[in-house]
C-alpha cells in the first residue's frame, strides 16, 4: 500500500479525525530510510543524539553543527515522513535574531520542515519570530532535558496543583503563539489528558500516558539498543542491542577460526594471468 506524505496540515487533521500520530527519532540516513519505509508519520532528529549517538551524559553539549550534520543525513533517507529538527541548547536562548537564523539553518541547509523548541513563556518571543519567518514550530513542555540542571534531574513534571496549572497555562500560551503541535514529556496522564482536551492542536506524548494525540520514542530505546538508561515509559519492541553483540561475537569467532570468509565471499582471476606473476 502506498504511503501518503505526512504534512503540516496532517497534524491538525489527525486530531480532528481522532487518528493517533506516530513519531520516532532518527539520527542517520540508514535508520531514517527504514523508519520512513515503515510508514511513520513524522521523524524528529532529537538532541537526544548527544546521548545515544555521541555518548554525552545529557543533551547540553550538543551543538548546532551536530544537529545540522545529523538532520542532513536523515533528510536524505526520508520520502513521506514529516521531518523536524530539534534546536539544541543555547541555539535560541540568546537573541531572537540568533533563534531565527538557527531555525532557518534546519530548513535551508538540512532539509527539515519544522523545528522543535523546549519551554514556554521564556521563549515565546523566539517562537513567534520563527513562525513569522515561515518556519513551523513544535512546542515542548513538561520534562525539558535542556533544563535538567534547573529541574534537579530527569523528573516527572506537573504533579502538584501549582505545577499542573502552570503547564496548562503554558500549553495554551504556546498554542496562541502558533505552534502546530506540542510535546508533553514525563507528565501525569491525567494532566496530559486535560491539556489534550483543552487544546485544538495535537499533543505528542513521551512518558505522558495514554491520552495524548500521538506518541514519540527514541528509536534506540524502542529497539533495545541503548542500555545506559531505561525509562519506565519505554516499550521495547525488539532487543537488537543483544542481537548486535551476539552477531559481532559470531563474526569474531568465524574470523579467528578461519570460517569467514569462505570461497563464495571472494573473487577470482584467470589462471593464465596468475601464472605470469610467479
Amino acid at each position: 500500500m502506498e504511503t501518503k506524505k505526512f504534512t503540516i496540515d496532517s497534524f491538525l487533521k489527525s486530531k480532528e479525525e481522532g487518528r493517533k500520530i506516530s513519531m520516532l527519532t532518527a539520527y542517520d540516513y540508514t535508520m531514517a530510510k527504514l523508519v520512513d519505509e515503515a510508514g511513520i508519520d513524522c521523524i524528529l532528529v532529537g538532541d537526544s543524539l548527544g546521548m545515544v549517538m555521541l555518548g554525552y551524559e545529557n543533551t547540553l553539549q550538543v551543538t548546532m553543527d551536530d544537529m545540522i550534520h545529523h538532520t542532513k543525513a536523515v533528510s536524505r533517507g526520508v520520502q513521506n515522513a514529516f521531518l523536524i529538527g530539534d534546536m539544541p541548547f543555547l541555539s535560541y536562548h540568546t537573541s531572537t535574531d540568533e533563534a531565527v537564523k538557527n531555525a532557518g539553518r534546519f530548513v535551508q541547509e538540512a532539509g527539515a520542515q519544522a523545528v522543535k523548541l523546549e519551554r514556554g513563556s521564556e521563549v515565546i518571543d523566539k517562537i513567534e519570530a520563527i513562525i513569522k519567518a515561515q518556519i513551523p514550530v513544535l512546542g515542548h513542555l513538561g520534562l525539558t532535558p535542556q533544563s535538567v540542571h534547573v529541574m534537579g534531574g530527569f523528573k516527572v513534571q506537573g504533579r502538584s496543583q501549582k505545577q499542573a496549572a502552570y503547564l496548562l497555562e503554558e500549553a495554551i500560551r504556546l498554542q496562541d503563539a502558533g505552534v502546530f503541535a506540542l510535546v508533553l514529556e514525563c507528565v501525569p496522564e491525567q494532566l496530559s489528558k486535560l491539556i489534550s482536551e483543552k487544546l485544538s492542536i495535537p499533543t505528542i506524548g513521551i512518558g505522558a500516558g495514554r491520552y495524548c494525540d500521538g506518541q514519540v520514542l527514541v528509536i534506540q530505546d524502542l529497539l533495545g539498543m541503548y542500555k545506559n538508561m531505561s525509562p519506565k515509559f519505554v516499550k521495547k519492541y525488539a532487543e537488537m542491542g543483544d542481537g548486535i553483540v551476539e552477531a559481532v561475537r559470531s563474526y569474531k569467532e568465524d574470523v579467528q577460526r578461519s570460517r569467514f570468509p569462505e570461497e563464495k565471499h571472494g573473487f577470482i582471476m584467470e589462471e593464465q594471468i596468475l601464472a605470469k606473476l610467479y
